[in-house]
């Protein structure tokens, strides 16, 4: 298994990629100070599912799939950007609100909220990044399984992001409030 030096380097490392602002903060921030915290609660399951995906297609090698197919990789990241985009279109456009006005805009349903947070999430091109380039670095052969490894990082990391940003979240909806 994985040496526990190299553990609190990944950990550290993961712990680096959660506090630095991405696309799923910016969302989970934005959710919460419109609709409050079970808004962003509720986006919020829909970004750790997200993550899932990440440790899972990352264990299961669908990400070096996008490595060793760059027209994958690009289409993902293109995908994304225009998700982004989207969203910021959303809350610029003729008519949008400022994100400060919470209780100025109609409430999302809960199915739309977990969806939303799961796109923002899976199609967020930092968290893949991660998987591609810092993960590899932990993970050794003669350690044992490559794929048990794989799945100890992945959920080591899913707890941390999943952790700093549920407290995003609250303290979001806490401010809003």
């Amino acid at each position: 298994m994985i040496s526990k030096p190299h553990f609190v380097v990944f950990a550290g490392a993961a712990f680096l990629m959660a506090v630095t602002p991405g696309p799923n903060m910016i969302y989970l921030i934005s959710r919460s100070i419109y609709q409050g915290r079970t808004a962003g609660v509720m986006s919020w399951f829909g970004v750790v599912l997200g993550f899932t995906v990440h440790v899972l297609c990352a264990s299961i090698g669908l990400t070096a799939l996008f490595m060793a197919v760059p027209a994958g990789y690009e289409l993902l990241k293109f995908a994304g950007a225009v998700y982004l985009l989207w969203l910021g279109w959303q809350a610029v456009r003729l008519g949008a609100r400022s994100p400060f006005e919470a209780n100025d805009l109609p409430p999302e349903p809960p199915h739309k909220l977990f969806m939303m947070g799961l796109l923002t999430s899976i199609l967020n091109p930092k968290v893949a990044i991660f998987y591609l380039s810092v993960l590899p670095q932990f993970i050794s052969p003669e350690a044992g399984s490559v794929l048990a490894q794989s799945l100890m990082l992945g959920v080591t990391q899913v707890c941390i992001g999943s952790t700093v940003n549920l407290l995003v979240t609250l303290s979001a909806a806490a401010i809003a409030g």
